[in-house]
């Protein structure tokens, strides 16, 4: 199937709130990583995201070159054509945009779209993120809204975060403390300046405890509760029943009760990247190590080219991260609820 068209992209939010499901939002940083995710989600026949970060688009641009838009559209280009061999529906969407790369990441690219609607052509991403954990929540809203009117002139959905992530994630660190905790007040000042979807569709990415990086099961303290009083708070307002379209971030070492207690409250969408990127590097390090006599040359021999052929190691690689979507979708149970 191709990308998904905006209207399959909002059939495929409106079918995941409705069946208390998720679909993993894969970060990639290469074609490798790009057929891994579709594979993925092939095999788990699911629709699915597949994402990049400003970190993630200047590498895809070449690592001397280190342009965001460059790289994001040429992952677009490429991720468009090989879509196509693939019998589920698949987004494309950018993750975490702080405010002073906005006009070097998210603005240049909803242009871009925005000038493929014009022509009769399909938007080149789906959805992008504005993350302004960082800033005042005023600013943060202000900021949201003005982006919310350019996603919706290119056919775009915004994802927004309104809240603090811990942990680190290309480059950007916050601690983990009590600001992890999306309060009742900050999720009707949402609603109130961005409206329920009258403006512009987006996604809310509330925090109830999140962390970025590395964690054992059990280790992160989510307090998924915060996601049923805001949708509580939100619809009891404006008389709609889970009203909100919500984004789970940092959900690595998270346990599966509290990944589906999320879901039940209206998480839509999970970032997972920390975990796809072990288990894409995992194969790799077993096949070094099973045959470095063959990918180096030892003692003046010659190596085996069998075994240093990137192609053999890059396909363990592929499977590997693949198999973890797999899970991954099962765990959000996406599995076999691909769209026709």
């Amino acid at each position: 199937m191709p990308i998904a068209s905006p209207e399959a992209y909002a059939e495929m939010l409106d079918r995941a709130k409705a069946g208390r499901f998720a679909y993993p939002a894969i970060n990639v940083t290469s074609s490798q990583t790009l057929n891994a995710a579709l594979k993925g989600f092939a095999d788990a026949e699911s629709d699915g995201i597949i994402q990049v970060s400003t970190g993630g688009a200047e590498y895809l641009s070449g690592p001397s070159v280190k342009d965001m838009v460059t790289g994001s559209v040429a992952f677009a280009a490429y991720a468009h054509e090989v879509a196509k061999n693939y019998p589920v529906n698949i987004a494309l969407h950018t993750d975490h945009c702080p405010k002073d790369k906005l006009d070097k990441f998210v603005r240049p690219l909803m242009g871009i779209s925005q000038e493929r609607v014009k022509r009769g052509e399909e938007p080149l991403f789906q959805s992008h993120m504005w993350d302004g954990s960082a800033v005042p929540v005023a600013e943060n809203l202000e900021i949201a809204e003005q982006l919310l009117g350019e996603a919706a002139k290119g056919k775009i959905v915004l994802e927004i975060e309104v809240g603090v992530v811990g942990g680190e994630e290309d480059g950007v660190e916050n601690a983990i403390n009590e600001k992890l905790y999306t309060t009742v007040e900050d999720g009707l000042a949402m609603v109130e300046a961005l409206g329920l979807g009258e403006k512009g569709r987006y996604m809310a990415a509330l925090t109830f405890g999140n962390v970025h990086g590395v964690y054992k099961p059990g280790n992160v303290k989510l307090r998924p509760q915060v996601l049923h009083d805001i949708q509580v708070a939100v619809g009891a307002k404006y008389g709609k029943e889970k009203p909100l379209s919500l984004v789970f971030h940092g959900g690595s070492g998270s346990l599966l009760s509290e990944i589906r207690e999320a879901l039940d409250y209206g998480v839509v969408k999970m970032n997972i990247d920390t975990d796809t990127q072990y288990c894409f590097t995992r194969p790799v390090a077993d096949h070094m190590f099973r045959n470095y006599d063959g990918v180096l040359k030892v003692d003046g021999e010659v190596g085996n080219k069998k075994m240093y052929d990137p192609r053999v190691w890059g396909k363990a690689a592929e499977a590997g991260m693949a198999a973890r979507i797999v899970e991954a979708c099962e765990a959000l149970r996406s599995t076999g609820t691909k769209m026709k």
